[in-house]
């Protein structure tokens, strides 16, 4: 956990977007109630925001 996202634990999705070289509009639809095809971590809501913990965006990482 290096760099610019060491020190947070929960990331917004434009964040994790950065994290994982990927477009924040692939990620909400993903994250969508309905989607075809989910996400493979699931998100953290808090209220209305969608978070991701690093941790489980580390693990899903790790089995790529």
């Amino acid at each position: 956990m290096d760099g610019k996202f060491g020190a947070k634990r929960l990331l917004s999705v434009d964040e994790t977007a950065a994290y994982l070289g990927m477009s924040p509009r692939t990620i909400y639809n993903a994250v969508a109630p309905k989607s075809k095809n989910p996400f493979p971590v699931r998100p953290k809501r808090v209220g209305k925001l969608v978070k991701f913990d690093i941790r489980d965006l580390e693990r899903y990482v790790d089995t790529l």
